[in-house]
């Protein structure tokens, strides 16, 4: 790879395991993709775009990928970005001390530095981990979001974390009015959408339920459909959001009946977690996603650590579109979409075990976790369009893997070593709107240690201000 340039008109990468993921599931074994601008041009068998379009690039620019693998880049669809530098502050407490004395104080204090450096050290995880474009879930200071990613080179959906209500915020982090939840978002859009090239679209907010109002839960509804941007929300994270729903809005129906009665689920809305769907209607709530067209974002590991088990299965056979995400650093501490591929796949043949007394090895095989990381992950973010899959005319966002190395050998079926035996250090290189971001292991915008050196000391100063002390866990000296 160290012969890579940036990409031109055009870039021609040859000799490639090249997995399309369109429609017809096309697999080239010696494939070729021609890069034009931002937008791939061509691509097939090696031999036929070589002999097509050598003559048009110059030398240096015509690549043997040495039988690497080229696939899409990959779509995490849930992060909080602005939570990175909380890395390593809530690990091994309850939800409430989670929470309440550790994220909310956190997030309260972040100024809009903060959150700049958040997700440039966010972005650079990310972009290691094969992540092209990532869904905000919900953060401080978008602004600060914004500018780290058009340095960065990622494509995202920024998110303000939106609330108007709500118990156990900090003091000087009171809700805010419905009124200026809404128009604080719309001058986010009006500001970012469509920015950096078009890489960064700007979407509606809701935390979650338990901290939005009926009111601000339907001017959220109305405003997203009239600018035709999506909703990123938290949906039935846990058993007591469903309880507080029913006591707060005086009905016998947990949070995914109650969005369905108010016309909520739309085909815009990306609910995470989506966990605690109500056992006595759980084939009625998972009708009204499939009905609706709600996307759902599966975070396996940040399940697993605070949340429980998604029906994922049953979601996917209803033909709800489910995508994965990492959550945020405060609940997953390892930001790699690679490892929740691996997980996505174990946990959910696991469950199945679980759930109905015994195991069942093709729950959720390799290439349904390669769909919900790449065509799906687009389609979650309302981008499948453009993005999602190697395709004629889509955005050239894509990413090289080298599994000639101990973590993948032997390569017996490489569709299902990408998703059992890839690991974060397989991905070489990265490609976002036809621009490398990361080549040879290398981010090229950034310089990943003096982002790392700067964020260690903003996090120290933004933990002071929050007044969060973490307990020794063992008797330093």
């Amino acid at each position: 790879m160290g012969n890579v340039k940036e990409a031109r008109s055009p870039l021609i990468l040859h000799n490639a395991f090249l997995v399309t993921m369109d429609p017809a599931a096309r697999v080239f074994r010696d494939g070729a993709l021609v890069v034009v601008g931002d937008r791939i041009q061509a691509l097939g068998p090696s031999a036929q775009i070589l002999r097509d379009f050598s003559h048009l690039a110059a030398a240096e620019s015509i690549v043997d990928l040495g039988s690497r693998f080229l696939l899409p880049g990959f779509v995490n669809t849930h992060v909080h970005s602005s939570q990175q530098l909380a890395r390593g502050i809530a690990d091994d407490v309850d939800l409430k001390t989670w929470l309440h004395e550790r994220i909310w104080p956190y997030e309260s204090r972040m100024t809009e530095e903060d959150s700049y450096l958040s997700t440039l050290l966010c972005g650079i995880e990310l972009i290691h981990s094969g992540v092209t474009c990532f869904a905000e879930a919900g953060g401080q200071h978008v602004s600060g979001m914004a500018r780290a990613v058009k340095e960065l080179g990622l494509r995202a959906c920024l998110t303000q974390s939106t609330m108007d209500t709500g118990d156990g915020l900090p003091e000087n982090w009171s809700a805010s009015s419905t009124d200026d939840c809404i128009q604080s978002q719309k001058e986010l859009y009006k500001k970012h959408h469509n920015t950096a090239d078009g890489r960064i679209r700007v979407w509606f907010g809701l935390r979650q339920i338990m901290n939005a109002t009926d009111q601000l839960l339907l001017k959220t509804r109305d405003v997203a459909e009239e600018l035709k941007t999506g909703i990123h929300m938290h949906v039935a994270e846990i058993p007591y959001e469903n309880q507080l729903v029913m006591n707060t809005r005086k009905i016998n129906h947990g949070t995914v009946t109650y969005l369905e009665k108010i016309g909520l689920l739309r085909s815009n809305l990306l609910a995470a977690h989506s966990v605690w769907i109500n056992e006595e209607e759980f084939l009625l709530q998972i009708e009204f996603f499939s009905k609706a067209g709600v996307k759902v974002s599966h975070c396996p590991a940040a399940a697993m650590r605070m949340l429980g088990f998604a029906p994922v299965k049953e979601m996917l056979e209803a033909g709800i579109c489910v995508s994965l995400g990492t959550d945020g650093a405060p609940s997953n501490n390892r930001m790699s979409i690679v490892d929740e591929m691996y997980l996505a796949s174990l946990i959910n043949k696991g469950r199945e075990a679980y759930m109905n007394g015994q195991t069942n090895p093709t729950a959720l095989p390799a290439v349904a976790i390669l769909e919900m990381v790449t065509i799906n992950g687009a389609k979650s973010v309302l981008w499948d369009n453009e993005i999602g899959s190697l395709e004629v005319g889509k955005k050239a966002d894509m990413i090289v893997v080298n599994p000639f190395s101990w973590t993948m050998v032997p390569l017996h079926d490489r569709i299902s070593s990408l998703v059992y035996c890839m690991r974060t250090e397989n991905i070489d290189s990265v490609m976002c709107n036809g621009q490398w971001i990361m080549k040879d292991h290398k981010i090229l915008n950034v310089n990943e240690e003096e982002v790392t050196s700067l964020a260690m000391q903003a996090s120290d100063d933004l933990l002071r201000r929050a007044g969060i002390y973490l307990p020794k866990r063992m008797n330093y000296l």
